[in-house]
């Protein structure tokens, strides 16, 4: 198995950007995010925290709290 690729999930608050508990995840689905580990890279774009969609720089700064820019 390579380094680093143990699979698995994890919670981010789309709001601060920080992880959160599963517990805070599943109160607050509109505002976190579920991430894969070991995912890979999207580049840099912006993605909904409601959706999980792919989502343009202007909806994105336009809607702060419910949107977080991956990397």
């Amino acid at each position: 198995m390579a380094k680093g690729s143990k699979g698995g999930t994890s919670a981010r608050s789309a709001i601060s950007g920080r992880f959160v508990t599963k517990a805070h995840a599943a109160r607050s689905p509109k505002t976190t995010v579920i991430e894969t580990k070991g995912g890979g890279s999207t580049h840099g774009v912006n993605r909904s925290a409601v959706t999980g969609k792919f989502v343009q720089p202007g909806y994105a700064k336009s809607h702060p709290k419910t949107t977080m820019r991956d990397k």
